[in-house]
């Protein structure tokens, strides 16, 4: 019979000093606590044998295990993988293992895996948390020139004279035509809009800019990942199109880019930053003019790419919401003015003007075609946008995560990005 539903190891103890004080019968004492009187004697028995120590619970794991590998091969894959560069894994270690050995002793990958992870040569990477702020992902696939611009920063390195280089790339991502490779003094958000004003005034507007999730393109306390840059991006008409974290794939085309400059240029420094432009120049002129790309058929880039009919206004703009709609302009502290108080959204769209549009009982928050979050009208709180944890990898799961993604991310009011107008003055 088994033990009531208490502290288990104290009621054996209590059992084993009244079965030695031989105040009742044993078997009425193994009456008293509800057990038989074999499981009273095996107490007793090992009682006698270890003290109170043995009247807890010993482990259920089988003593011996017949598919168990053998210490002498845990240390062979272990000098194996010692011995072989560090980039090779267990399917190499194992293959290696066989050639030597043969197949006497058969080992499952599986196996080999769990002693190399046990045995620190794997490197667990951490999983990105979930339920943060909601992220800008639309996944576009441009058709023409100028329907999708791509950024980065290459990394940093050292010229000659130990001066930091990073440089901007900024490429179109249908004819893959090299806007601009520049040495930037810094990584702010002054000196990357100064950067892309420039490009705006020679090629104009693009429809829409893929970036990463890194400042100065994105911010990770904003609603929707926005920043002043991005912020800027979207008052003049241009979508947000991000990468998932630790997802470079997502853009090639650019890594690709880098992967060259990192071949032909970072391995052998100018002497400073004025060579460094020169050089930088110089071989962006040969990509787009010289160099054929398989993924053009054999063409140049500069063969594809035209300026954009999108031309640059630098005259600042105000966004026109629907008549129904509230608009509020969000000052210098990221807050706006509601019902007589202030209510705080963000400071990355300090100085642009938001639409608030009446929904049952709070009023959604939209900076262009973004929904960035809503307010609470029972608390007078705003309430950014989160991104929903995505449950399984069923059909359905991927389904109804997509589904939360596309709810999460982006919502464009009346189907259109809304309409700009000037300042009345």
């Amino acid at each position: 019979m088994p033990w009531k539903e208490t502290n288990t190891v104290t009621l054996r103890e209590e059992f084993i000093l009244k079965a030695l004080g031989k105040q009742k019968p044993f078997t009425a004492l193994c009456e008293e606590y509800g057990i038989s009187r074999k499981t009273g004697y095996k107490w007793m028995d090992r009682f006698r044998q270890g003290g109170l120590p043995a009247l807890h619970d010993e482990s259920r794991r089988p003593r011996n295990n017949p598919n168990a590998v053998r210490e002498e091969v845990v240390c062979e894959l272990i000098r194996i993988k010692r011995s072989i560069p560090s980039i090779w894994g267990p399917k190499k270690v194992l293959e290696i293992y066989r050639c030597r050995y043969g197949a006497s002793e058969e080992i499952s990958l599986s196996s080999v895996k769990r002693i190399l992870d046990r045995s620190g040569f794997v490197l667990h990477r951490r999983r990105p948390r979930q339920g943060g702020m909601a992220r800008i992902q639309e996944g576009i696939v441009p058709k023409a020139a100028n329907e999708l611009w791509t950024v980065d920063f290459k990394g940093w390195w050292k010229t000659r004279d130990h001066s930091r280089c990073e440089p901007l790339t900024v490429r179109d991502g249908f004819s893959r035509f090299l806007l601009d490779f520049r040495v930037m003094e810094s990584t702010t958000s002054e000196e990357v809009r100064a950067a892309f004003e420039r490009l705006f005034q020679k090629y104009g507007l693009p429809e829409a800019i893929r970036s990463d999730n890194g400042p100065p393109f994105a911010s990770c306390q904003a609603p929707l990942g926005l920043s002043r840059l991005s912020s800027w991006w979207v008052s003049l008409g241009i979508r947000l199109d991000r990468i998932a974290p630790g997802r470079p794939d997502q853009n090639g085309g650019h890594e690709r880019i880098h992967r060259d400059i990192r071949a032909e240029l970072q391995v052998d420094p100018a002497e400073n930053l004025e060579e460094s432009q020169e050089l930088f120049d110089q071989w962006r002129h040969t990509f787009n003019w010289h160099r054929p790309h398989e993924a053009l058929h054999m063409k140049r880039p500069g063969e594809l790419y035209e300026a954009s009919r999108r031309v640059y206004d630098s005259a600042p703009v105000d966004i026109k919401y629907p008549p129904n709609w509230l608009e509020r302009r969000v000052d210098c502290r990221g807050r706006i003015s509601l019902c007589s108080g202030k209510i705080q959204i963000t400071t990355a769209l300090n100085g642009y003007v938001v639409g608030l549009q009446p929904v049952a009982d709070r009023l959604d928050v939209h900076f262009d075609y973004l929904r960035i979050g809503h307010i609470d009208l029972h608390v007078l709180r705003f309430m950014p946008v989160v991104e929903k944890k995505k449950r399984g990898r069923s059909s359905s799961g991927r389904l109804a995560a997509r589904r939360s993604q596309g709810e999460s991310k982006i919502v464009v009011p009346n189907g259109q990005p809304t309409q700009k107008v000037l300042p009345m003055s």
